[in-house]
Order: structure tokens, then sequence, then C-alpha cells
């Protein structure tokens, strides 16, 4: 039997899921991470011994099984996933780069749907716990100069919305997370001003108490800026291709 509750988090080595992994590793959970930066994930466990590294690149669909089954064996158990591995290049979707298109879909979507598959079965055989997607505001509609990247986050928002239906049934909550701009190695590429942009450590404190002190299906923030993309999100096609034209002009094209 485990003495401590286990996070599994993907996409780790940086970021988002860097930030996450020590919020709850500070709070006496065992946190096994995953990245496929092994050296990165050895430094998370200096930091904090409550950290365990399994390297992992999510393209491979029976690496991500054997992972998830030696966590669970290691560790004594899963109670919550965080699957948040992705990556986003600006420069080449100015183009049509199919390459990167695949790409980004393989690692954003499939990537997350490999490590999804990879404990599918054992959260419906043991009708507890909780997976959760991080997304992105930029899956409520296609934006300027990442399309590839809207494209795979609105694919996993959709399929979060579908395989709750399914995992309620089962007793598993799924949650949505969609984050706004947040400051990580990914959105430092971006050349234009990012509204409302916050630190990592924000989005971290945002998600713990999404996943661990409220119940609601998405975790998004910074609210200020989450619903302002909700509300555009009812706007006729007219006037919200007008709008966001104007935002193009920061867009060196």
């Amino acid at each position: 039997m485990k003495e401590k509750k286990v996070i599994w988090i993907t996409g780790a080595s940086s970021g988002i899921g860097k930030a996450v992994a020590i919020k709850f590793a500070e709070n006496g959970w065992s946190v096994a991470v995953s990245a496929r930066r092994e050296n990165l994930l050895k430094e998370l466990k200096i930091l904090n011994t409550n950290i365990h590294p399994y390297p992992l690149d999510v393209t491979d669909i029976e690496r991500c099984k054997t992972t998830a089954e030696t966590i669970i064996n290691q560790l004594g158990g899963i109670d919550i996933c965080v699957f948040g591995t992705g990556i986003h290049d600006p420069k080449s979707e100015k183009k049509f780069n199919l390459d990167k298109i695949r790409e980004i879909m393989e690692v954003n979507y499939f990537g997350t749907m490999n490590s999804i598959n990879s404990i599918y079965n054992y959260f419906s055989e043991k009708k507890n716990g909780q997976i959760s997607i991080i997304s992105s505001v930029a899956g409520y509609r296609g934006l300027p100069a990442a399309g590839a990247y809207c494209a795979s986050k609105a694919a996993l928002t959709s399929y979060a919305e579908s395989l709750n239906f399914d995992m309620k049934m089962k007793n598993v909550r799924i949650s949505l997370i969609s984050p706004g701009f947040i400051k990580t190695p990914m959105t430092d590429k971006n050349t234009f001003k990012m509204p409302m942009i916050k630190t990592a450590e924000f989005a971290a404190n945002e998600i713990f108490k999404g996943l661990t002190k409220k119940s609601n299906f998405e975790i998004h923030f910074p609210k200020a800026f989450t619903y302002f993309l909700k509300f555009l999100q009812i706007l006729p096609n007219s006037l919200y291709f007008k709008l966001l034209s104007k935002g193009m002009k920061q867009i060196n094209y």
C-alpha cells in the first residue's frame, strides 16, 4: 500500500509541467515526471526527493505502456495523470510546412493519446482517479500563425469532452487544462506581445487548486483573458476575422 498519493506528469522537463511537478512535490505527493530530456528530470529529482524521473518519448506507444506499468509497480499506483507534452514552432507556422504540421500533431495530440492509452484500462478497472489533459485557449478558435498548434489543441479539447462521458461512468474524473499565455521556453519563441502573460508558477498554483480542491471539468486561467477568448468563440465569423486581423499586424509575416 502506497504511503503518498501519486501523480504522473508528462512534459515535465520545463515550463508548466516542471512547475506543476514541483508544486505537487512540495505538497507531499510522489511525483513521477516524464520527458525526453533525462538530464533535466534528474535535476528535478535533486530539487525534491518526492520527484521520480521516468524518461519517455510520448510518440513511442509501447514505451508509454511500459513507463506507466513501471510507475504503478514502483510507486504503488497512480492517482492523477497530467498529460502536457507539447511543441510549437511560430516560424514554421507562418508558412505551410507539412512536416512540421505532422510533427506538432504527432507530439501534441497523438502523444497525449498514447499516454491516455497507457493508463486507460488501469483507471477503468480501478474505477477511481483523474486524467488531466493540458490543452490551451489556442484550441478555442483558429489564431494567426498557429494553425497546426491550434488544431492540435482543439483536437485535445474535443477529445477530453468526449472522454469525460465515457470515464464518468467509471468514476474517473477527466479535466481539461486551458492556459492563456504562460512564460515558458515555448512562448519565449513568440516575437509579439503576449497579453496578460503569467509565470509557470502561477499556472502550477491554478492547476494544483483545480485538481485537488475543485471539481470543475475545465481549469482555465488567467480568468480575465480566458473569458475574453470564450467570448470570441461565440462571435460570428465575420466579426471574429475582422477583430483578429488587426492583431496580425503584430506578427511579422
